[in-house]
């Protein structure tokens, strides 16, 4: 039981940051690459596939998390609550990035492993599709921001809205874009 784990999340200002897991299917999924890589619909239709044939699970690390342990620490929490959340114990996890968590398992983190391991392409678009639409609903409660187009980054239009509404309570307070602004 091989495990692809990725985040999705790290370098916004605002929200959570969220990991997936993924144990794929026998068959595999065809079409997986790196959710960066993929259509809005192509990531679409390969999470549905993903959901309906493989194992998967999503953990998050929380704004107050975030601005508490750092991001790195969160993005390590996060990635372990994804794996947690399979409910298995897992042979190998592969993790995309140079950094993996303090686990029990026996891991590799691969540079690049969401383009050369199936498994961890299927995690990394579990985690964007599941984070993207997060931000979307948040961008009705919080209008001005951008966040269905920006999903947290920060854009032109996202730090306009920063500096003229202020932070909101899914801004990370600890990213100095977000501690230098000030409501006008």
């Amino acid at each position: 039981m091989i495990v692809g784990v990725d985040e999705a999340g790290r370098g916004p200002l605002a929200g959570p940051v969220v990991a997936a897991a993924v144990i794929l299917c026998p068959d595999g999924i065809p079409g997986l690459d790196d959710s960066k890589k993929l259509s809005a619909k192509r990531r679409a239709e390969l999470e549905a596939q993903i959901k309906a044939h493989c194992c998967w699970g999503i953990g998050e690390a929380s704004v107050e998390e975030i601005d508490r342990i750092n991001i790195l620490q969160a993005t390590m929490l996060a990635m372990t609550r994804a794996v947690e959340a399979l409910g298995v114990e897992p042979t190998e996890v592969l993790v995309d990035g140079n950094r993996l968590p303090r686990w029990r398992y026996t891991a590799r983190a691969i540079v690049g492993g969401d383009s050369l391991h199936p498994c961890i392409s299927a995690a990394s678009i579990i985690a964007k599709e599941h984070r993207d639409r997060f931000m979307v609903r948040m961008a009705q409660d919080f209008p001005g921001f951008g966040w269905e187009r920006n999903m947290g980054y920060g854009t032109a239009q996202h730090l306009a809205a920063l500096r003229q509404y202020g932070p909101t309570p899914l801004h990370r307070t600890s990213f100095a874009p977000v501690a230098q602004m000030q409501p006008v």
